[in-house]
């Protein structure tokens, strides 16, 4: 099992704690974390872009000059691609870009990521984080101590204060431990978790 070192939220080390090698010491699928990127931003796509092709265009329904003798190319429609207000040629239609990811690939996707960011030195755990008050300042004083800029931070659930102080801050995110995806993962620097989140996560995903 690999050991990090636990800080308090003064930055201080504190002890150390054991990871589950089920979770953050497997091997890296590189393959599947690519997946897993690619089903999330592809999940997130609307697919609502639509343009009129040449039968969707309204008018046109006239020959704007004859077939012959005018010194003009022939043309049959003033919709046609080629006229101004006319169609588009192979127009984007509405369609549905997600797809389907198993739940061992996303899991093991995401096993990955979290073993990668142990073995970069980039995950941090602390012995609690917690906040009386909803108040930016005091929690920006935490990543400070932490030495942390751009960081993912795994809160327990009903933890309001704590989501509610770092929503402000621009390179924070918050995420829960069932809503923590290989994305956020590996957008951010460094993942911040607590102790109690460090032993949900390894009770969710071991």
């Amino acid at each position: 099992m690999s050991k990090v070192s636990v800080y308090n939220m003064q930055g201080a080390q504190v002890g150390e704690m054991e990871l589950n090698d089920a979770v953050f010491g497997v091997e890296v699928n590189e393959h599947l974390v690519k997946m897993a990127v690619t089903n999330i931003l592809a999940n997130k796509r609307q697919g609502t872009q639509k343009a009129k092709t040449r039968s969707e265009v309204s008018g046109g329904g006239r020959k704007p000059w004859r077939q012959k003798g005018t010194g003009h190319a022939r043309q049959g429609s003033t919709r046609s691609p080629q006229w101004t207000g006319g169609g588009v040629v192979f127009a984007p239609t509405p369609r549905d870009y997600t797809f389907k990811l198993n739940k061992k690939e996303r899991r093991l996707a995401l096993k990955s990521v979290l073993t990668s960011k142990v073995q970069e030195n980039k995950f941090i755990v602390l012995d609690e984080l917690k906040m009386d008050e909803v108040k930016t300042k005091k929690f920006v004083e935490v990543m400070n101590n932490l030495k942390v800029a751009n960081a993912l931070v795994v809160v327990p659930e009903n933890d309001a204060n704590v989501v509610l102080s770092a929503r402000n801050v621009a390179s924070v995110k918050t995420a829960s431990v069932n809503t923590i995806n290989v994305y956020d993962v590996l957008k951010y620097d460094t993942v911040v978790a607590t102790k109690a989140t460090v032993e949900a996560i390894e009770e969710v995903y071991a």
